[in-house]
């Protein structure tokens, strides 16, 4: 009791009130015009800095885009509610950005060229400079919105990778060549009427011309979440895992 009350008058002691290094962990990035935005990474349980562990760059829809009237926050959605369900095995580091350009069109938040886009890839390069991560097995994916984004940044970046896993996005099938040779696996919903399956359909095609070898998994009669299906199918999440580049 002497103890409590000793910790509640005087503070507590490092170790006791350290701040998490595992787990879900709130980050903050300063953009170049002094402003700051928040953002998450996982990080393993098992992380201990001492070998190279993958990485995975998430990319959100637009529901969970800052100050979106009755949206959700990024880790509410996607592959973050996977990770919690076992969330102490769950191997890899995850950088989780939060776009924020609610005036920027839809589809190429995300992009490249665009303020959401290049804070998200700042936000990968600290991540992987401040924990030991393996630069083999840089994983890119992304639901709706954030399937548009991966389809962009793949192409942006196609050297940065060692996968690419858009879901229910879209893309410029002008960029197949530009990413034929990044392992991919895409999914949709067959009965998705927000974003039409066609999108994923003529990129998947698109790849396969210019000699490349995508993997595509249609959902019948799922619509538009098929986010969900696909982050809980464990053959999914391994096969990120293991894709490594050359």
């Amino acid at each position: 009791m002497l103890r409590y009350l000793f910790l509640l008058l005087f503070g507590c002691s490092t170790a006791m009130c350290a701040e998490p290094t595992v787990g879900f962990l709130n980050k903050t990035h300063k953009n170049d015009d002094g402003t700051e935005s928040k953002y998450v990474v996982f990080v393993p349980h098992s992380y201990d800095g001492t070998k190279e562990v993958p990485i995975i760059l998430f990319l959100h829809g637009s529901g969970e885009t800052k100050g979106t009237p009755g949206g959700k926050m990024p880790v509410e959605q996607g592959i973050a509610p996977h990770i919690k369900r076992d969330e102490k095995k769950f191997p890899a580091i995850v950088v989780i950005p939060q776009a924020e350009s609610a005036k920027t069109n839809v589809g190429g938040r995300w992009h490249s060229e665009n303020p959401d886009g290049k804070r998200a890839m700042d936000m990968l390069a600290t991540t992987m400079k401040d924990y030991k991560c393996d630069e083999k097995r840089v994983i890119l994916t992304g639901l709706s919105m954030g399937g548009f984004g991966t389809w962009n940044l793949a192409a942006a970046y196609p050297e940065k990778w060692s996968c690419i896993a858009p879901i229910c996005g879209g893309g410029d099938v002008k960029n197949a060549e530009k990413i034929k040779d990044l392992p991919c696996w895409c999914w949709h919903g067959g009965a998705d009427n927000v974003v039409k399956p066609e999108l994923s359909r003529v990129m998947i095609e698109a790849i396969k011309k210019a000699g490349g070898d995508p993997k595509y998994t249609e959902l019948e009669h799922v619509g538009h979440n098929s986010w969900d299906s696909a982050y809980a199918t464990p053959d999914f999440i391994a096969w990120m895992l293991k894709q490594k580049k050359k």
